[in-house]
């Protein structure tokens, strides 16, 4: 959580922040303007600011610590989540958690396009409308294809591309609108 936003959030000032989390107002103005970073915190000072701002300490920590994972590793989670939740409670799951403009504003596009397409295929797959919450993002597109590890591994043992232009053909539409390569969602152990 950045604490900037969320003070904008609560239409709450630094100073204010200040007066009744106790925290100085010289610590709130250089975490807020990136100056200091709120994962160098002590403890008592992570706890004064949640308390004050009615967030967990997890939360505040939450922006700065997040992992990003290989993108074959995402890949793989999201189709076991659809595995695993089954079809329409992924979409709403998805919908109703904003992950997908989460991801985009983080500027995380290929985890962000790679879940849209998956929403937008699955919907297709279950005869459901598309969700227009997102056509703004449906206009983008990565600058460059992202193909899957193992047709990157067969071109460079056979010393061609003709797996890549395979590939191509063979991927699901609503992936290959982003420049995703993918041809297989639902094919997970």
């Amino acid at each position: 959580m950045n604490v900037k936003n969320r003070l904008e959030q609560m239409n709450m000032t630094k100073y204010k922040l200040s007066k009744i989390s106790g925290v100085s107002f010289t610590t709130i103005s250089e975490i807020t303007t990136g100056k200091s970073k709120i994962k160098n915190c002590t403890g008592d000072t992570l706890y004064r600011l949640s308390k004050a701002m009615g967030v967990t300490i997890e939360d505040l920590l939450t922006e700065e610590m997040e992992y990003r994972q290989s993108f074959e590793a995402y890949k793989s989670n999201i189709c076991h989540m659809v595995k695993d939740m089954g079809d329409i409670d992924f979409i709403i799951s998805t919908l109703e958690s904003n992950k997908i403009r989460e991801l985009y504003e983080k500027q995380w596009y290929p985890e962000s396009l790679y879940l849209l397409a998956m929403v937008d295929y699955l919907s297709h797959e279950n005869d459901l409308p598309i969700c227009i919450d997102y056509n703004d993002i449906r206009t983008k597109k990565l600058k460059e294809p992202i193909y899957p590890s193992s047709i990157l591994t067969m071109c460079a043992v056979i010393k061609s591309d003709a797996p890549k232009i395979e590939s191509q053909n063979e991927a699901i539409p609503e992936f290959m609108q982003f420049n995703i390569v993918e041809s297989e969602v639902r094919n997970v152990f």
